[in-house]
């Protein structure tokens, strides 16, 4: 007799049918296996960077941001191939928060530091997630703050209580929210390709931290380049 309440357990029997038809989806889509393929080159980046050996305070930061991002990228694409779009979405705006805070890591290593001593006072004044954009956008000299659009719609979408998070409940745009798990092809492919997006962003934060010499991840940043690079003349060449 399962320990599990019979709901419960017949929930999650749903959930493996829809994750079946959400394979036989990828299976039959080269483009949406690209999404996947990008995601795990990716994680495997960040898998690495956690290994690498170092006393360096700064560094040994990046590699738990590193490893909530892996976290983050695995739990995210469970839910999206189980049948929950916008649970998924909302650990994606997650990830978004973390990457821009690599991004200004990255650029200015000296923040690295300030954040690992800063109070909470300090930490919400300087390196709250719309200080972080505004910064990012003044340092590549950015007007657009198409940061803060995906921020946004992140936000509204998934994150927040609102009537246009119901669209994300709809399995067709104009008919009824459903409750639970379901797999529709275009709110499937909708979430990869968000997913994909950010996993070239977080592969390229991971990369420019990891030591050049360091000669054991090699082999997974050449690999993440190639598909990166597949990725991007696959979904942004005209």
């Amino acid at each position: 007799m399962s320990i599990v309440p019979t709901n419960l357990d017949s929930l999650h029997q749903q959930e493996e049918t829809f994750r079946t038809k959400a394979l036989e989806l990828l299976e039959a889509d080269k483009k949406l296996r690209l999404h996947l393929q990008v995601v795990e080159s990716a994680m495997n980046l960040a898998d690495l960077h956690r290994q690498f050996e170092t006393e360096d305070e700064d560094l040994k930061v990046t590699q738990i941001l590193g490893m909530r991002i892996f976290n983050a990228l695995g739990a995210s694409l469970k839910l999206a191939l189980s049948g929950y779009s916008q649970n998924s979405a909302i650990i994606m705006r997650d990830i978004l928060e973390t990457v821009f805070l690599l991004d200004l890591f990255r650029g200015d290593r000296a923040q690295i530091e300030t954040w690992r001593f800063a109070d909470r006072i300090t930490r919400m004044k300087e390196f709250s997630p719309a200080k972080i954009r505004k910064k990012l956008d003044k340092r590549d000299g950015f007007t657009t703050k198409k940061r803060g659009e995906v921020y946004d719609l992140f936000s509204e979408l998934a994150a927040h209580p609102n009537m246009k998070s119901s669209w994300m409940m709809r399995p067709q745009k104009n008919g009824d929210a459903v409750i639970g798990p379901f797999i529709e092809k275009e709110i499937l492919t909708a979430v990869l390709s968000e997913m994909g997006k950010l996993a070239v962003q977080v592969g390229e934060m991971i990369d420019s931290f990891l030591p050049i010499s360091w000669e054991g991840a090699k082999y997974a940043r050449v690999e993440f380049h190639r598909v990166k690079t597949e990725w991007l003349q696959t979904f942004y060449t005209d």
